[in-house]
């Protein structure tokens, strides 16, 4: 069943999950469709009053009788076929689909659709993205898996031909998008309960890239060994994008670093293109930028605006985001869940001048946690002093008996904390003048850190 042909003006949609991050724009897009929309919410939120202001109708709760006359349901990935608008649906021959279908068959309205994937960056890069397409005023139509101090939230309606979007590989949803540009950021064992392996990983990033049509772009990075596997091989040109080599496509000369953040030219087709001073430390979110440019000048966007929007780029919220400052200690909060992810981002924070470096972790997924233990052993062990929070569970439960403690058995003088608010008052404790602590993982850990600062 196609979800294009419902997604005409008249029909009534019925969200399933309305109030969710990526599904409040998808009601928005629909809405300025012409679409009849409608939804439910397992409670209130900032979203689902600004969805009412639209005149879009939201019960908070699911039941069957939300459906109403609906001529068809989407879904988030959160909502299973037990919940009873899903079940009520399917007995009465309602079709569901899946958000990401839907937005998949959204892109197809666009002439540029430029979709961000990798394992690590894609949101940083996509927001770096935005900043440039908006400097450029091409008025795109965004979604980001976070939120953009620049839109206030995590996505924006145009009216250009342009829709920039993040591409997750977790259950090959970017596999039902229509991307004229699929970027990919790099590629590394994740989700391992769902993919087999690293090569069943590689495998769906190189189907991702054979989305894009014969007359789109494929932009890879260069010095990343999983997406240089990835599309070992593949049969049409790649746009390669590098950090160290001259003889990418498109690459970063003349890296300089001022109080951790880069400063680089963006060469691409021999020339300079764009000259880029970042906001954002790290050698990682240099070579972020460099794929947003290297999209960029595929897409004919002048390099003054990609000097111009990342001027103004300070970070996506939860990347490297300071959030105050505790006892003359600065807090920071990131998203980072996988080692390669903190890797990057201790190495950022050193960038950055401090006294003792404090980490405070929360892992994600017990069986992310077991697959990469050594690795998140191995990184845990540089900060100067390293706190465990609780692993966060998210959709999971513990079925192979993992605890942070494990952890911490191997991180010499490391703290464990069953609790955030164990979390909070450790940090209490121990901060001083000139120490940099940062809150980490995909969970609820940003909340140890602002219960921090509402001690200051």
């Amino acid at each position: 069943m196609d979800i294009s042909t419902y997604l005409v003006p008249s029909k009534r949609a019925h969200l399933a999950g309305i109030g969710g991050v990526s599904m409040c724009p998808l009601a928005e897009v629909l809405h300025a469709m012409g679409l009849i929309v409608q939804g439910s919410d397992m409670s209130e939120n900032a979203n689902v009053r600004h969805l009412r202001s639209l005149g879009i109708a939201v019960s908070v709760g699911h039941a069957a009788d939300n459906l109403g006359e609906s001529d068809f349901v989407i879904r988030t990935a959160a909502i299973h076929d037990d919940n009873p608008e899903i079940s009520g649906a399917v007995a009465r021959g309602i079709p569901v689909f899946e958000r990401a279908q839907a937005w998949g068959a959204i892109m197809k309205g666009y002439k540029n659709a430029l979709c961000i994937a990798g394992t690590h960056g894609k949101t940083t890069t996509t927001s770096m993205a935005t900043h440039i397409f908006m400097a450029a005023q091409k008025d795109p139509t965004v979604m980001i898996g976070g939120t953009l101090p620049l839109l206030g939230k995590g996505y924006r309606v145009g009216n250009g031909d342009a829709i920039i979007l993040e591409g997750c590989e977790y259950c090959n949803s970017f596999l039902n998008f229509f991307p004229t540009v699929a970027v990919i950021l790099n590629v590394c064992a994740d989700h391992l309960d769902f993919f087999k392996d690293l090569a069943d990983i590689e495998h769906s990033f190189r189907a991702f890239a054979e989305l894009t049509p014969e007359s789109g772009h494929v932009v890879a990075n260069l010095d990343d060994t999983g997406a240089v596997e990835a599309l070992r091989g593949f049969p049409r040109k790649v746009f390669w994008f590098s950090v160290k080599d001259e003889n990418a496509d498109c690459y970063a000369a003349n890296v300089s670093f001022f109080d951790g953040c880069g400063d680089f030219d963006v060469m691409a087709g021999g020339k300079l293109y764009a000259h880029i001073s970042l906001r954002v430390p790290g050698k990682h979110n240099v070579a972020n930028a460099t794929a947003a440019a290297a999209s960029a000048y595929l897409l004919g966007i002048p390099g003054s605006a990609v000097t111009e929007g990342l001027k103004t780029f300070g970070g996506a919220a939860r990347r490297f985001e300071y959030k105050g400052e505790y006892h003359g200690a600065k807090i920071y909060d990131d998203y980072a869940h996988h080692p390669d992810e903190l890797h990057a981002l201790l190495q950022a924070a050193r960038s950055v001048p401090h006294d003792r470096l404090i980490c405070a972790f929360q892992p994600h997924t017990y069986t992310r946690t077991a697959a990469l233990f050594d690795d998140f052993v191995r990184e845990l062990k540089t900060p100067d002093i390293t706190i465990a929070a609780e692993i966060y569970a998210a959709r999971e439960k513990n079925e192979l008996g993992i605890s942070s403690r494990d952890l911490v058995e191997k991180i010499p003088g490391s703290v464990y904390c069953s609790t955030l608010e164990q979390v909070t008052n450790t940090l209490s404790e121990i901060a001083q003048p000139g120490d940099l602590i940062l809150t980490v993982g995909a969970g609820d850990i940003y909340r140890a850190g602002e219960k921090l600062l509402e001690r200051e």
